[in-house]
């Protein structure tokens, strides 16, 4: 069977689809794939003026599609505050198709949302799960949570998931964070078969993808990774593929997690990859999914039935 290519979305006219962080890398390439295929794409950006600037490029006409292509609109949303993520899902009206929690942040020195998290795990995280419980009840599809090569690193420490009682380390809290979307997007899909419920939860990880993210560490990896993103990694459009797998693919089964096909999962085409045993504890996933809505105060109310 051929590879899995952004030409084999399906026409997405008439859906609604929700890219977090998407004014720059995976989040742009996902939504300017999705929009040339027709859908309706909401830019959920922190950065408002990038977004407008994306939108604007990403809904030109394309001259090798019939038709017109979707839409773009921009609404500013920044995970790292629970105030903007409440008065994002508040503003957006009618039901969503899927939802991509795509936006990221890695390895930065350490910092602290609007509320006090540890900044990875905050805005990674609690910010896209206060997210997906606030719009579940529009949702009518699925929802795909971005998690990593990295979540191999990741230990859930659910007495310490905000690095107040352990010396932060950058790379540790990232795996961490990476690991617990995995998880929880393995604990919603759980949480939606007992409900008898037709929407699906699924996770993807772009391999090792050329973005932004390799120059915000604030440290001599910055450069080192400047190196890598030349010579080494894909570009951001093949890194994309697995979450635009994971969210247009009609068939595909809610639980997996979606990967490149390449040597080390670092590169190719999107497949169904597996995950570390850390990641398929079930009393973990469940303590974790219980401690998220302690911390962000959204209880997740998963509907029953067909949407």
């Amino acid at each position: 069977m051929a590879p899995w290519t952004s030409a084999d979305i399906p026409d997405q006219t008439g859906r609604t689809i929700v890219v977090t962080g998407a004014n720059s890398g995976l989040g742009l390439s996902a939504a300017r794939a999705l929009v040339a295929h027709g859908a309706d794409v909401v830019l959920a950006c922190r950065n408002t003026d990038k977004g407008e600037q994306a939108a604007a490029a990403i809904t030109q006409p394309d001259s090798t599609r019939d038709g017109v292509p979707g839409t773009a609109t921009v609404e500013e949303l920044d995970l790292a505050d629970l105030a903007s993520v409440r008065a994002f899902a508040a503003r957006l009206d009618g039901p969503v198709d899927a939802l991509i929690n795509n936006a990221g942040l890695m390895a930065i020195p350490e910092q602290r949302t609007a509320e006090g998290f540890e900044m990875q795990f905050g805005t990674n995280v609690l910010g896209h799960f206060a997210l997906t419980g606030l719009l579940l009840d529009r949702i009518t599809d699925r929802v795909v949570f971005l998690s990593s090569l990295a979540h191999r690193l990741g230990r859930i420490r659910l007495d310490d998931l905000n690095w107040e009682r352990r010396r932060y380390q950058r790379w540790l809290a990232y795996g961490q964070s990476k690991l617990a979307d995995l998880m929880i997007a393995y604990e919603l899909q759980r949480r939606f078969v007992a409900a008898g419920s037709t929407l699906r939860s699924l996770a993807a990880h772009p391999g090792y993808s050329a973005t932004n993210l390799q120059s915000r560490t604030e440290s001599i990896q910055d450069a080192i990774m400047g190196v890598a993103n030349r010579f080494v990694a894909q570009g951001p459009d093949m890194g994309a593929l697995p979450e635009l797998y994971a969210a247009t693919v009609p068939d595909v089964p809610g639980g997996l997690f979606i990967g490149p096909d390449g040597w080390g999962e670092s590169y190719g085409h999107p497949i169904p990859v597996g995950s570390t045993a850390a990641s398929h504890d079930r009393e973990v996933q469940a303590a974790l999914f219980t401690a998220c809505e302690e911390l962000t105060g959204v209880t997740v109310k998963v509907p029953t039935g067909a949407r």
